[in-house]
């Protein structure tokens, strides 16, 4: 069961990283950022306005 954590939350991280790509932001900064928030990372993510390059 304690497995299952593990996979769940480095699966969260990894999304979390792409939604960050999608949004011109460091994917690897978010995924590192979403193995300490989790799901709280998710939740500012959803709110952080896109990156105009």
């Amino acid at each position: 069961m304690k497995e299952d954590y593990y996979i769940g939350w480095g699966t969260l991280a990894l999304i979390n990283a792409g939604i960050a790509q999608g949004k011109n932001r460091t994917g690897f900064n978010w995924f590192c950022l979403s193995l300490f928030l989790g799901p709280l990372a998710t939740f500012i993510l959803l709110f952080v306005e896109k990156r105009v390059q």
